[in-house]
């Protein structure tokens, strides 16, 4: 366990330098609303910072708060999302806008336990929700995040694949006391992992608390723990999927014959329909033709 006047001046060191050299992004400006914050954090998920910037917009420009979105068919919400990735999310978010107007008279809930409760908010996502929507003070363990804490106090270049009692234990032994300091925390350390604590090119020169990173002190030594598998695109049933909601989200119903027919492996173009359709991306509607929910 880290000492806790050394979490003190890390953190500190950390606020600071996020104060100078924070990215100016849509969804952390002032005035944001919680609804906007909950969007973002859907579309981040798994999604690099600069794919989400454009589609933010236009999605709170076109659904400014849940019930605009909850009004409009799944399918819009498919159509919208375009090609952000992991469509499913999109879906989730539309059922939450339904369960915030249907629950919470169409406001954003303020209760962790009541956001964990919303389609598609897991522990992660209901804790920065939280954070940095209502300033609450909350563990926010994302995977910059744990890369920082596990360099600068356990002296490894990477985290456990999957979060551990241990690490969130670790994670709160940095948490300042005060709400608002910790939520400040919570994006300001989750910078400093996306732009300096990065995991492929870490710019140590840069960072703020390279004196109290264990890591950097014991020569930045390699990673020796279970494999990182990278995530394969190209060929996959998920390029497939991909490439029939791109046709899809065209408008209108597509006749099934003719989605992705010179796609080179006619199984895996049907195990993607059928894949689409058992997730509620996509609905037969009996003329043998296929449209969006």
């Amino acid at each position: 366990m880290i000492a806790p006047a050394t979490a003190a001046t890390v953190v500190s060191a950390v606020l600071g330098w996020y104060d100078q050299h924070r990215r100016d992004l849509p969804w952390r400006r002032p005035g944001t609303s919680p609804w906007g914050v909950l969007v973002s954090e859907f579309m981040l998920q798994q999604t690099p910072v600069a794919r989400v910037r454009e589609p933010w917009l236009s999605w709170l420009t076109r659904w400014p708060e849940p019930a605009a979105l909850a009004a409009e068919a799944p399918g819009e919400a498919v159509r919208a999302w375009g090609r952000l990735g992991y469509p499913r999310r999109a879906l989730r978010l539309h059922q939450t806008a339904i369960a915030i107007v249907q629950q919470h008279g169409g406001s954003v809930p303020t209760e962790r336990s009541d956001l964990l409760a919303l389609p598609g908010v897991g522990s992660y996502t209901a804790a920065a929700i939280a954070s940095f929507a209502f300033g609450q003070r909350h563990v926010v363990l994302d995977t910059n995040v744990r890369r920082v804490l596990t360099r600068i106090a356990l002296g490894e270049e990477f985290p456990a694949p999957a979060t551990t009692r241990a690490e969130a234990t670790l994670a709160e032994g940095f948490l300042p006391r005060s709400p608002e300091r910790a939520a400040r925390w919570a994006v300001a350390s989750m910078e400093l992992g996306a732009v300096v604590c990065s995991a492929r090119s870490p710019r140590c020169g840069d960072c703020p608390v390279v004196r109290q990173c264990a890591w950097h002190r014991a020569g930045r030594p390699t990673y020796d723990g279970p494999p990182r598998r990278g995530q394969t695109y190209e060929g996959t049933d998920r390029q497939c999927r991909g490439a029939v909601l791109a046709v899809l989200r065209g408008g209108g119903e597509v006749p099934e014959a003719d989605l992705l027919a010179e796609w080179p492996e006619p199984a895996q173009r049907t195990r993607a329909i059928e894949s689409l359709i058992a997730d509620g991306l996509a609905v037969r509607t009996g003329r043998g033709r296929l449209t969006l929910p």
